[in-house]
């Protein structure tokens, strides 16, 4: 066995017998020689980072499009934040950090700008034209599959969200700790941003979760680690998990379908479909489309939508 290899079993016994191993991995679609520092996931999280669609996050909304200062969430950010989250949990709980950062990297880097205003028209635009669906965790899943990712990290981007549950517990800790992070830090640039302040908050979830986003973010973090710990599964507590939900449901409510939230929306929608239209009059073919426009960043994309 080559000293690398042996090394990382070694490290990896320790892990809980739930965990993925590195060395154990369902390959790749397309074989590759193994590296001799880095394990398969080690490699997928490199790849996820020195990409094009990973960079251009850093110009992509979360919440508010194109906003006017420099402490709103981006996409970027957003990753940034539930990968960190999530080898925390991953730690704790001994399952494979690795293979956890990859999924939590590479989980949002097929998503349209505009936030989810964008990944709406984009697919309403294709199901009118084309006849079929864009959902931005399948885009994700087709970068990963051009970058020859493991069938681990895969199936984890695929599932961060929609209705198949991952396969590993790696998968399931970042489907989850997605939504953790992106309620909390999308309630700071809401009352950041004037759309909230501290008060509006319901106050039940906030008396079970906790006064600021870092208090919400340390329980919400200690009850998954709590009720995960020696099972094979990612759960919360029902107080805690309803608690999470329900403000998950003011958020909706108050700030991502909001009335404020209608005229950026309609302006995504119009840029997107300017956009869309061109593309099909120029001849392009659906993926073409589809790959393009989910790769803008927020600014490219107005730039170019004015420039028809």
């Amino acid at each position: 066995m080559p000293p690398f290899e042996e090394r990382i079993r070694v490290l990896e016994e320790s892990l809980s017998p739930f965990a993925v191993r590195s060395l154990e991995t369902r390959g790749r679609e397309m074989p590759e020689e193994e590296c001799g520092v880095r394990t398969p996931f080690q490699r997928d999280r490199d790849r996820i980072v020195h990409s094009k669609p990973f960079r251009r996050l850093k110009g992509k909304t979360q919440v508010f499009i194109d906003p006017a200062g420099d402490h709103y969430r981006t996409r970027m950010t957003h990753t940034l934040e539930t990968t960190a989250i999530s080898r925390v949990v991953a730690r704790a709980l001994r399952l494979n950090e690795d293979l956890t950062e990859a999924i939590g990297l590479g989980h949002d880097m097929g998503h349209t700008p505009f936030g989810h205003a964008g990944e709406d028209a984009l697919d309403s635009a294709v199901q009118n034209r084309f006849g079929r669906r864009f959902r931005h965790n399948e885009q994700s899943l087709r970068i990963a599959r051009s970058l020859n990712l493991t069938h681990e990290v895969c199936d984890g981007i695929l599932t961060h969200t929609g209705e198949r549950e991952p396969e590993t517990l790696e998968g399931k800790i970042v489907r989850l700790v997605d939504r953790v992070a992106y309620i909390n830090h999308d309630i700071d640039d809401a009352v950041r941003y004037g759309l909230l302040s501290d008060d509006d908050l319901p106050h039940e979830e906030i008396a079970v979760l906790g006064p600021t986003g870092s208090a919400r973010i340390d329980t919400l973090v200690h009850d998954i680690v709590d009720q995960s710990d020696g099972v094979d599964d990612i759960r919360q507590s029902a107080e805690v998990g309803e608690a999470m939900l329900s403000l998950r449901a003011f958020m909706f409510e108050r700030v991502y379908l909001g009335p404020q939230a209608a005229p950026e929306h309609a302006r995504a929608h119009d840029v997107v479909r300017r956009i869309f239209d061109h593309l099909v009059e120029r001849g392009d073919s659906v993926d073409e489309i589809v790959d393009y426009i989910a790769g803008m960043t927020d600014r490219f994309a107005i730039a170019y939508a004015e420039s028809l």
